[in-house]
């Protein structure tokens, strides 16, 4: 008899633990929250991460020396609605020059010293607006497989095309104000010429690049590649008509660094 109320009281347990793992018995429950991780730098495959404590900028200037070449004048004749959007007489921007020499429409990109990707796309869209007849901005980046917005915001027919050689060709008609396209180069490419059928003088250029760290430099020759984690990096800048120039910058404890790149006038 003994032996059966032991037997008994431990199937009783045995139940019980069951019905407990199981959800059964009392209706009480316990919910446990965690708080959301903060925000962490992007993971590479190397598993390294880029801290956004240490990681600085690198501040750039882009310089022509000499007398700058005279920018091409655009003949606008040949469309009345594109003089009419012009407002004014119009000149090619291959020569982007500011004051004392500063030059624009530079593509600058990392080329070396980077930690293995990957790495994630840019915040935001960049966008070329098709406005007067011509492209805005004329250089443009983007990351591999990151959106870019091609914008036609002049009240006729443009025809934008694509003439990559790693990337897929487009050849696309935006006949009214305000319609918009978004696409995406899978491959990393210097550069993508985007030119207009319609408009043979518009012209743009598309730097595709595998990484975040690029940027294009403006009328007064300035630029900067943001978000570098410490260490020692190799950069390449890329003009339409004046060819490459390379240089290496290094960034330092103070989380910054500076380079200067300079053309001479062809």
């Amino acid at each position: 008899m003994r032996l059966r109320n032991i037997w008994v009281q431990g199937l009783g347990i045995a139940l019980g633990a069951s019905l407990a793992a199981c959800g059964g018995g009392s209706q009480e429950t316990s919910t446990t929250t965690t708080a959301a991780p903060a925000a962490t730098p992007a993971a590479t495959a190397s598993g390294q991460r880029v801290d956004a404590a240490t990681a600085g900028d690198v501040k750039g200037t882009v310089t022509l020396t000499g007398a700058a070449p005279r920018n091409e004048p655009i003949r606008m004749n040949a469309d009345p609605v594109c003089v009419k959007e012009a407002k004014g007489p119009q000149a090619q921007e291959t020569y982007l020059v500011g004051a004392d020499g500063k030059l624009g429409n530079v593509f600058v990109r990392v080329t070396g010293g980077l930690p293995a990707g990957p790495y994630p796309a840019p915040a935001g869209t960049p966008t070329i607006d098709q406005a007067g007849c011509l492209y805005h901005p004329r250089v443009v980046g983007v990351m591999a497989g990151q959106s870019l917005t091609i914008l036609n915001s002049d009240s006729l027919l443009h025809n934008i095309k694509a003439v990559p050689t790693a990337n897929r060709g487009f050849n696309v008609s935006q006949p009214r104000a305000g319609m918009t396209r978004e696409q995406v180069f899978t491959e990393p490419e210097i550069m993508v010429p985007l030119e207009c059928n319609v408009h043979g003088w518009m012209k743009a250029y598309v730097g595709v690049v595998a990484h975040p760290y690029f940027a294009a430099s403006r009328q007064d020759g300035t630029f900067t590649i943001g978000g570098l984690p410490p260490g020692t990096y190799q950069l390449e800048a890329w003009h339409e008509s004046l060819g490459t120039k390379t240089a290496e910058v290094t960034i330092g404890p103070d989380g910054a660094g500076t380079v200067t790149f300079s053309y001479g006038a062809m």
